[in-house]
Formats: structure tokens, sequence, C-alpha cells
């Protein structure tokens, strides 16, 4: 990947406008996790530091091209405020007079957010002519946004055609940790992959079948590929179409790449029924539900964990949001913690492999979590991102 970053660029007495992923989530006014918030601060406090005038753009959540208050960016600002010690002012849209007034009205080292740029319906049709005013209001562009990067919208992808375009510190981070496991890892290089559906994560299978050494697999993905093997899963969680799952079976086969899957499980009567969870053969299922990987599979993964070298943590191993399920996820967590300890990289990628990482208490022994759930994804499955290719495209074009 070949862009310019912030290090390339003067931006004192510069208006930025830097792209950030604050997509939070809101009630009542009240921020319910910060964790994106505190990842764009490295960029925004740099910003402030060197002298920039900054114009913070985001989404929140899906407005649908209209205004919406309950996704409005408003109660960002006091926070945002708050963290970088400066006054954060606001403004109620993000295109028009009011903001680029608003952006030359800043000082050297000032702050101001717009509005949501979804309330737009232009914003997710990158429409050139809205990117254009989205442009307006600055004389740089910078990414920080690796959330949003696997969307091609007015404010990640078209405003980079109108703006000097530069890279973010957390933008880079992102890249630099996600390619450290796509290009020349150091092996042994181990996936822990959970999640509910197979289907959902097929490209990842197939792109990540190439470059790791095994995948341990857990969540109700794990129920698919036992099912495709003839195991009967009873009620559990699984997809209705086997086809894929045996194909990557297969595929891996073919390749030499292990697939360990669970030789035991933790079962209950149904998804509600807590007080009924025990542990379980495979040939124990009967007619309930798998909802974790059992003690001995967990034991058996966090043996294979913990001697890679580079691990990529894409999904808990079972309902780990219950006390009752929890116990394979953090295992997997804990082992995953040793490795990297013990010199491996380790990267969380994926929206519920981060929370469970957070909620589990695991998250500050990892090298990198990453803040982008489909643009994650996206990369671990090879495709070009868009926001990272109008980066690369400004540097060629300079």
């Amino acid at each position: 990947m070949n862009f310019r970053t912030l290090q390339d660029v003067d931006v004192r007495g510069k208006r930025v406008v830097v792209r950030e992923d604050l997509n939070v989530p809101l009630k009542d006014g009240k921020i319910g996790d910060e964790t994106r918030i505190n990842a764009a601060l490295r960029t925004l406090r740099y910003l402030r530091d060197h002298g920039a005038k900054t114009v913070i753009l985001s989404h929140l959540g899906r407005p649908d091209g209209k205004r919406d208050p309950k996704y409005s960016l408003r109660p960002l600002a006091a926070r945002l405020s708050e963290l970088l010690a400066t006054p954060v002012s606001f403004v109620d849209d993000c295109v028009g007079e009011a903001c680029v007034d608003a952006s030359h009205a800043l000082p050297d080292g000032g702050f101001v957010l717009f509005e949501n740029v979804r309330y737009h319906p232009e914003e997710e049709a990158n429409d050139a002519l809205f990117a254009g005013e989205l442009a307006a209001s600055g004389d740089i562009y910078v990414n920080d946004a690796f959330g949003t990067a696997h969307r091609a919208h007015a404010s990640t992808a078209g405003i980079a055609a109108d703006l000097p375009a530069y890279a973010g510190f957390l933008m880079q981070a992102e890249l630099a940790a996600l390619s450290a496991l796509t290009d020349n890892p150091v092996r042994p290089f181990i996936c822990a992959i959970g999640g509910a559906k197979v289907a959902d994560k097929v490209g990842v299978f197939a792109n990540l079948l190439t470059r790791v050494d095994a995948f341990v697999i857990g969540g109700g993905m794990a129920n698919t590929f036992l099912a495709a093997q003839g195991v009967d899963v009873g009620k559990s969680l699984r997809d209705p179409d086997l086809a894929p799952a045996a194909s990557i079976i297969a595929n891996a086969k073919q390749r030499g790449i292990t697939l360990h899957l669970p030789i035991d499980c933790v079962v209950a009567d149904s998804f509600n029924a807590d007080d009924t969870a025990a542990v379980a053969g495979l040939d124990g299922v009967g007619d309930r539900m798998i909802l974790d990987i059992g003690p001995k599979t967990a034991d058996a993964y966090a043996v294979v964990l913990r001697g890679a070298k580079t691990i990529v943590f894409n999904g808990p191993m079972g309902v780990f949001e219950k006390p009752a399920y929890a116990h394979g996820t953090q295992v997997v967590g804990e082992a995953i913690a040793a490795a990297t300890k013990a010199g491996a990289t380790s990267v969380v990628g994926g929206g519920d492999a981060a929370a469970a990482a957070h909620a589990l208490g695991f998250a500050d022994a990892m090298t990198h979590i990453s803040t982008g759930g489909g643009a994650t994804l996206e990369f671990l499955e090879g495709k070009t991102l868009p926001g990272i290719a109008a980066l690369e495209q400004a540097a060629a074009a300079r």
C-alpha cells in the first residue's frame, strides 16, 4: 500500500477535514462505549498540537439519508472537548455556508464537529458534488476511519479526489497490524475463528487458507462444520446449506491445513435455559443446543494457540455474553494472551471478537484490536477497500 500520511504534510494553519469513525452506541444522549472515540484521539491530538484547524466528519447509525435526532453527533462534541482539553464546537450540518464559515473561523489547534454525514443521501451514493461540498471546508483531507474504509462513500472515498489526501494514525495502525497477517506472517500462524455462520466468512476462509497453518473453530459455525461431517448437532444454530463448509474442509485437506473442531461442547435445552447448561460429548447433544465449545476442546485449542507466533482472533467460541457459555472464549483468549506475552503477534478483528476481548478482560494483552467490523472482515477476505484505494489514488496523482 502506497499512500501519504500525516507525517508527510505541514498542517499548521491549514483547515484539515478528518474523517473519523465515531459511530458509537448512544442512548438518551449518553455514550455507551467510547472505544472508537479513544481510538481517534491520537490523530486528533496530533492535529491540535501541530496547529491544524480541524473539521471532524463522521457518521452515526443508519438514518437513511434524512435527519433523525437519535442519530445526531451533537452529544459527542462535549465529550471530545473533555478528552482533547480543547473546545469542540458543533455545526448542525456537514455542508453549506455555515460549515465553510465555521472552518475558516477556527483558531490554530481548534476543532469543529459537523453533523452526521449520513443525514444526506448523497453520502452513501458517493455523489461527486456532495464530496466537493464536504471538501469546501478544508485544505487537506485525512482519512482516519478504518471502520468505514470498506464503504465507497463521499466522506470516505469521493472527497479524496478534491483535496490532498492523507492517512491518519489509526488508519496506519490498522493497516500495519492487518498487513502483518497477510504479508509474510511469522509461523506458526493460527486463526481462531467463530461467529454464527460459515456463510458469512466464506471469503475469510478462502483467503486465509492460503496463509495460515491451522484454524481453531468455535461458535455457531463450528456446528455447521460438524454437521457437514455427519455429526448430529440437535437444535444448534447452523447453516442450512452445508456445501460451503464441506468445500472448506476439502480445500483445507488438499492444502494440508488443519481445521481443529470441537471434541466436546456445552449444551442447553434452549438459548434461554442457562440452568440446563451441561458439558456433553459430540454423541450426546440430542435435541439440545450447542452454545459453547467444551472444556476439552478449549484446552486443546489453547495448546495450539500457545505455540503460535502469529494469531488472528476473528470471533468468539460461544455465546460469551452469558457466563454459562463464556468459558471457551475465555480459555482461548487467555492462550492468545500467553502467546503474545511470549512474543507472538496477535490481532483481534471483528466487532464480536473485540467485544469478547473487552468483556472477558484479555483485550489489553493483545497486540492490536481492530476498530473495524466489516472493514476488517473484507481486508481478511483480500478485498480492495475503497477508502484505502482512494488514498492510494490520491498519492499516485500528486
